[in-house]
């Protein structure tokens, strides 16, 4: 790692300090006052380092065990404090400055502890969230109910992340019902701060963590079970998982609603082509005015995910036998929100362009809509592409990708569901095939 010049000089100046006789001693305002431009130089020096690097120290001096911070690029004392600690264990100087040698020294000591447990930082789908997770420990990933969650096989270890959005929802509150709940839970470990909090303890037999914080009314947080006689490997990860936990990350994906619409097209008696996005988490998928639907099958190579309701006399489109490029007709049922309530099909118009992309995206509720040629025959299915920017506004510069005729021929040939090339064409006709997809979410 190249030093900055300022650094350099600064340390220079540090040792040269030190070789001067003192004269008397200073008083305790003065020493203070020295302390902070002290510790304000040193973080000033690191501002000229590369923001990757300085994540990348803070993070690696979290798993040698000597920092126990935010893992943002900002060097304040506690980071600090934690290169003098590294330096010192390994007999160095203290200057609170790696040179290079010694940031050689702390990723060698950082990289096997991290490949140990297959340390990756992973973004959240049901939060926003952006979670650091040791895969090695955890492999099995489950996205459901709005609940992120990290597991080993045999429930040794296990993380989950939560969303608490009610309206007046305070940290205070969230903290004071976590010491306890769940049942069994007994808090030895406690800390409150404006914005964040963190929880430690016993949760019947094993030993729990759990990090929260706050913006504006929502809590982002998750919590770590693990049996106690795997303390000795999990702490340190713990704490590795506090530091790099951004509950609201820049850029991060947005949470899921609890329930979202979209739209789906019947191709058979009871089969309903969707969006795979669609039904991204569902706890439920129902379809409105039949109930609830069975997930069939998905693929997320296309995009596209199959529904079945059982006993349905649904009217499948009439599917083209290929897509063309140029200007379509969406037929899909809006979100509530954009038509008072209400779930007419509506219809827009948009172009295929030579990316099978859709210009301009649809509205809300158009994800899983169908594109139909100047006929009124399916040429593929509408999947809507969120902004990713945590807290936007849904829909807000979304974009919309299409997965053509022959993409959708080949995925119900897949699950044996027969294509319905001679149905009833027309628009008027398709919006009989229309209809509106609930997902539901805990």
């Amino acid at each position: 790692m190249r030093l900055a010049g300022a650094a350099v000089a600064f340390v220079a100046a540090i040792t040269l300090a030190a070789a001067q006789p003192a004269k008397q001693a200073a008083p305790p305002k003065a020493v203070k006052a020295d302390k902070k431009a002290a510790t304000d130089a040193i973080a000033a020096s690191y501002t000229a380092i590369p923001l990757a690097e300085r994540l990348s120290i803070q993070n690696d001096l979290a798993w040698t065990g000597d920092y126990n911070g935010a893992i943002n690029g900002d060097f304040g004392e506690r980071a600090i404090a934690a290169v003098k600690a590294f330096q010192k264990r390994n007999g160095a100087k203290e200057t609170a400055v790696l040179n290079q040698p010694e940031r050689a020294s702390l990723a060698a000591a950082a990289k096997p502890k991290q490949e140990a447990v297959g340390w990756r930082t992973v973004d959240d789908l049901m939060t926003g969230a952006r979670i650091g997770i040791p895969s090695k420990l955890m492999p099995n990933t489950h996205f459901s109910g709005g609940v992120g969650k990290w597991s080993s096989s045999r429930g040794e270890y296990s993380t989950e992340t939560f969303r608490i959005t009610q309206p007046g929802t305070t940290l205070a509150a969230v903290f004071e019902r976590m010491k306890t709940e769940p049942a069994g839970r007994k808090a030895d470990y406690s800390v409150l701060r404006p914005d964040f909090f963190v929880i430690s303890g016993l949760q019947n037999l094993k030993k729990f963590y759990v990090r929260a914080q706050l913006r504006g009314g929502e809590v982002r947080g998750f919590t770590v079970l693990y049996d106690q006689a795997m303390a000795g490997i999990m702490e340190p990860v713990v704490v590795a998982m506090s530091s790099a936990y951004q509950a609201f990350p820049a850029g991060g994906p947005p949470p899921r609603r609890k329930v979202e619409y979209a739209s789906g097209v019947a191709v058979g008696p009871e089969y309903i082509l969707t969006s795979r996005e669609a039904l991204d988490g569902c706890y439920v998928a129902t379809i409105a005015g039949l109930g609830g639907a069975d997930r069939v099958a998905d693929d997320k190579a296309s995009g596209l995910a199959l529904l079945r309701v059982h006993g349905a006399n649904l009217k499948p489109v009439a599917l083209a036998s290929e897509s063309s490029k140029g200007e379509v007709m969406l037929l899909g049922v809006a979100d509530p929100q954009a038509q008072a309530g209400g779930s007419a099909v509506s219809a827009t118009k948009a172009r295929i362009t030579e990316a099978f992309t859709l210009d301009p995206a649809p509205a809300l509720g158009f994800d899983g809509a169908a594109a139909l040629d100047a006929h009124g025959r399916l040429v593929g299915v509408a999947a809507l592409k969120p902004p990713l920017v945590a807290g936007a506004v849904p829909g807000l510069s979304a974009s919309a990708t299409l997965a053509p005729a022959e993409t959708i021929r080949k995925f119900l040939a897949t699950q044996n569901v027969p294509s319905h090339s001679g149905a009833p064409s027309g628009i008027e006709a398709a919006k009989a095939s229309i209809m509106r997809v609930i997902c539901v979410r805990k």
